[in-house]
């Protein structure tokens, strides 16, 4: 039997479409090899944004690019005869082009091209933190009352943020301690904000006070000095992992951290550089474990009354390895819920 049906045409090559996206947080003109080859390799290469961060570095090496904004089947008729077009998104994204496509396709009317998202560059860890830094330097400029803090007045707020950081990491739960990280997170980079101003001396101050109107004369610093000169502690005081220096126990770790603290503070007492304004267990287990580690021969202070017992029970704490705050808390929730539990009320929310 004779075959008379005419040969099938080789279907026309549907071509590729790549989305090319790039991170706001690293530097322009810094990509990824595949995709500088795709770039050099395109039929087309188009980008909406006259003024995206890109575009000169891709003219520098050579690739043109055409400002135009295609819908869907602009673009998937741009790609026949098998021809590459990449398109350049803006930094939110293009949201019209993305949702046509993802009709024609659904569609099953259209031969459609290839379809790849291909990221030009990536988040590096802690990425997020120049957003951060970012939107708060917007709020400090343009929120009334953002704009008119100082260190003074901000200061009870990094107090009440540490200890409900420190109710989070008790309780145990993973939402509020995310939570409370990141409040503490803003204090430090609000304050470091506030210092990069640099106000002139005399400058005037929140509700007429003079204190704050001195702390302006202060030198300025960026977020970025307080996170550099933290690095360099890290690295100092860690030699261990940096340098030559060993340690194979925490101990050995404590006893390298102080010896270089010793070096660096130059403090003529073990006292020195203790906050005299915490918590009063606090401030007495940070006496008892300074002059215990510094082997300081001193004698608790005896007297009358129930400081000098708890300044006994603090120093013992200190010595069996008890944070006595953090006991006391716990034997003080302890005896919250057995005067609700004899009250006739639940558990407190968690």
């Amino acid at each position: 039997m004779t075959d008379h049906s005419q040969p099938t045409a080789p279907a026309e090559p549907t071509g590729r479409i790549v989305l090319l996206t790039t991170s706001h947080r690293v530097a322009p003109g810094v990509l990824s090899w595949p995709a500088w080859q795709i770039l050099h390799a395109a039929d087309r290469v188009l980008c909406a944004d006259p003024g995206h961060p890109q575009l000169p570095y891709l003219r520098e090496a050579g690739v043109a690019v055409e400002h135009a904004a295609p819908d869907a089947h602009a673009l998937v008729e741009a790609c026949a005869g098998g021809r590459t077009v990449v398109v350049l998104p803006g930094g939110e994204g293009d949201r019209r082009l993305t949702d046509g496509l993802a009709r024609l396709a659904g569609s099953g009317r259209v031969s459609m091209p290839d379809l790849e998202l291909l990221p030009g560059s990536y988040d590096l860890p802690g990425a997020r933190l120049l957003d951060l830094v970012q939107v708060m330097d917007r709020v400090r400029r343009e929120c009334p009352w953002t704009s008119r803090q100082t260190h003074r007045g901000l200061a009870k707020y990094a107090i009440e943020e540490a200890y409900e950081l420190v109710e989070a990491i008790e309780d145990g739960n993973r939402e509020e301690l995310r939570e409370e990280l990141g409040d503490v997170l803003l204090q430090v980079v609000f304050h470091a904000r506030i210092a990069e101003e640099g106000l002139p001396a005399g400058a005037e101050a929140e509700d007429g006070d003079e204190e704050d109107a001195g702390e302006a004369a202060l030198g300025a610093f960026s977020i970025d000095d307080v996170a550099g000169a933290l690095v360099e502690k890290l690295i100092h005081r860690h030699p261990h992992v940096f340098g030559d220096a060993e340690a194979e126990t925490p101990e050995d770790v404590h006893a390298h951290w102080q010896r270089t603290k010793a070096v660096e503070k130059r403090r003529e007492s073990v006292t020195d550089g203790i906050p005299v304004g915490q918590p009063g267990l606090a401030l007495a287990a940070k006496l008892a474990g300074r002059a215990r580690a510094g082997a300081v021969a001193v004698e608790l202070p005896r007297g009358e009354g129930i400081g000098y017992e708890l300044l006994e029970l603090a120093a013992r704490a200190e010595a069996e390895g008890v944070d006595p705050e953090t006991a006391l808390r716990a034997a003080a929730r302890v005896y919250r819920d057995a005067i609700r539990a004899a009250e006739g009320v639940g558990a407190p929310p968690r």
